[in-house]
């Protein structure tokens, strides 16, 4: 029996671009200016925890001076997930949020990899709602926050290949295809 392959399956497919998705020149560095600030508030928020630069954290509270970014957070929930978040109150907790906030800011500001950082920044921006959840603990708005904000930018990065514009992403996308790791 012969297995013949369509010519179009032999190699690998041309990855889209973020001009096949957003033809607006003007459309495309939009999202991709939402991208690099939501990147560059992920990386802030990172080297604040880490190096306690006085604006959340005081230097005395940085993770290189042995702070613990995550437990000081958990510690202080109140409301309906207190108990949940517990789990994440310890050292491993720490390594994870800290490892979150570095890869989701780097890959949004690089615009590399941006699907995987839209499910896993979504997934922390959840958590973190929940973990101040305003319908029970308060806030501005009892429903929607600046949680969902940032995860609605991240996944809109991500469908529209905003990495493209301002960013590394066509190269990455020659590197790595038009997969999950685009």
């Amino acid at each position: 029996m012969h297995d013949s392959i369509a010519p179009d399956q032999t190699s690998p497919a041309t990855p889209r671009t973020g001009s096949d998705i957003v033809t607006s020149p003007t459309a495309r560095r939009a999202l991709a200016s939402s991208r690099i600030i939501v990147g560059a508030y992920f990386l802030w928020a990172f080297f604040d925890k880490l190096f306690g630069l006085g604006y959340v954290v005081p230097p005395e509270g940085a993770w290189i001076r042995g702070g613990t970014p995550a437990q000081g957070f958990i510690n202080h929930i109140e409301g309906p997930f207190a108990g949940v978040f517990s789990v994440f109150a310890n050292t491993g907790g720490d390594v994870l949020f800290m490892a979150a906030l570095l890869g989701i800011g780097t890959a949004l500001l690089l615009g590399v990899g941006l699907r995987i950082a839209a499910v896993s920044g979504t997934l922390l921006m959840l958590m973190l709602y929940l973990a101040e959840f305003p319908l029970i603990n308060g806030g501005t708005n009892p429903i929607i926050d600046d949680h969902w904000l940032f995860a609605a930018i991240m996944i809109t990065s991500a469908l529209t290949l905003a990495g493209d514009t301002w960013g590394l992403g066509r190269r990455w996308a020659a590197k790595v295809g038009d997969g999950w790791l685009r």
